[in-house]
């Protein structure tokens, strides 16, 4: 398949470097080739980011970590819940859902920290290869996991997925059209919303979370199939229009010189243009961390806490609704970048804050009447998170040279983890304060 001839050829080693140039594809398969990058990188989007959301909608499940007889995951679909700490009004875990969120974070976080320094240098394929195989691993250890611990390390395994797959796609996105970065955004919303809701209605079904994690094991492989099967080769792109300075930044990939003398690659940077590049991103990367911190202490230091006994709904059942809404809200808006471009993602910032500061003062104080009110607040508060990745990449699309697209997009991706990173950090001690209250 010609899809597959490309990817093999294009990342064969890190700069792309090819042996028997072939011709360019006839004006007439451009658009068919756009189509399949397009289709592309929104499943590698989806499939990146699957195992991440689905652990965190499993979080509350993997710390309650009830067993049946046949060592089967377990959760109790009926509307009554269980309170773990019968002398805290918010039902609590005897662990935040933040650990969850570290375990599933840190890992992204070590690894892109230390991306823009040398990752690069590894070809494409394998890492892409790692990225798969983890992502199996983790479902599967988690499954079949018999304590907390090591359904923990499940979680740490889909955390390398995730963060290597996200600075190994979005690095990829300098050698393609500038709109599959919207794709590629969408795709990523898409894996909340389908991770969530499929753990969600797996489980209201009767299904074990065994069971479901099982049944998600399709996700990885169809992540290596989107990238080795579907992506075209970039030199067959048609820059096109507004496109054309792409083909400067795909040059590199199909030129057959020394990996320092391609200008369009990330390598050939030296380390005072690097700086130079990164302080140049702080505008972006300082409201996407506030913007991240903000929704993540939300998520995995305020969900839990959030709990409603005048409801149909169990505890672990309002903690699912709770991230499949989030995710609802960020697939919209990570999907909506053809129609609503947002330059300012300081204002994003600021309202996500807004948002915190508010569910916080509910916590505590406990004057929201309904969850449905607490559902829709939470919907809006995916709606800015989704709307901040996807401006702040696209933004950064727009305004970065070619040469330094690669770079930037690597070393931008940081942003979302080392917010997510420090909320569960502050997340644990607020659990274990509120908590102790009667």
């Amino acid at each position: 398949m010609g899809g597959c001839a490309g990817s093999r050829r294009r990342f064969s080693g890190s700069e792309g470097e090819e042996t028997v140039p072939e011709p360019r594809l006839p004006l007439l398969d451009h658009q068919g080739a756009h189509w399949k990058n397009a289709v592309g990188f929104w499943l590698l989007g989806l499939c990146n980011n699957f195992s991440y959301v689905v652990m965190l909608s499993a979080a509350h499940d993997i710390l309650s970590h009830k067993r049946t007889s046949g060592n089967q995951s377990h959760v109790d679909p009926g509307p009554t819940p269980m309170p773990h700490n019968s002398s805290s009004r918010f039902d609590c875990n005897s662990v935040s859902t933040a650990a969850v969120l570290l375990a599933d974070i840190l890992p992204t976080l070590v690894i892109k920290l230390l991306a823009p320094l040398g990752l690069h240098l590894l070809p494409y394929s394998p890492r892409v290869l790692v990225s798969g195989i983890c992502a199996a691993g983790s479902f599967v250890l988690v499954a079949f996991s018999h304590s907390v611990g090591t359904s923990l390390c499940g979680v740490v395994f889909a955390s390398i997925s995730s963060g290597l797959g996200e600075v190994t796609f979005l690095s990829l996105t300098a050698f393609y059209p500038r709109a599959v970065i919207s794709w590629w955004s969408s795709g990523t919303g898409g894996a909340g919303l389908l991770g969530a809701l499929s753990y969600l209605g797996l489980t209201q079904a009767g299904l074990s979370p065994q069971q479901t994690l099982l049944s998600m094991l399709g996700i990885p492989a169809l992540l290596l199939a989107s990238y080795f099967l579907l992506l075209t080769s970039p030199e067959a792109q048609d820059p096109g229009g507004e496109e054309e300075a792409e083909s400067a930044a795909r040059q590199p990939l199909i030129r057959t010189e020394a990996p320092e003398s391609k200008p369009g690659s990330s390598s050939s940077l030296s380390l005072r243009e690097r700086w130079t590049v990164f302080k140049g991103l702080l505008w972006y990367i300082v409201p996407l961390v506030v913007v991240y911190f903000a929704e993540y202490f939300i998520n995995q230091g305020l969900f839990e806490l959030l709990f409603f006994r005048n409801t149909s709904l169990s505890h672990a059942q309002q903690y699912r609704w709770y991230q499949m809404l989030y995710q609802a809200g960020v697939f919209a808006s990570r999907s909506s970048l053809r129609c609503c471009r947002i330059r300012f993602t300081w204002a994003l910032a600021l309202l996500q804050c807004l948002n915190l500061v508010f569910l916080l003062a509910d916590v505590w104080f406990g004057f929201l009447p309904s969850i449905y009110l607490v559902f829709l607040i939470i919907l809006y508060e995916g709606l800015l998170g989704g709307a901040a990745y996807v401006n702040t990449f696209h933004n950064i699309a727009l305004e970065t040279s070619d040469e330094h697209r690669e770079f930037a997009m690597a070393a931008t991706c940081i942003s979302d983890t080392l917010g997510i990173s420090l909320s569960g950090l502050l997340a644990l001690p607020l659990h274990d304060f509120l908590c102790q209250l009667s």
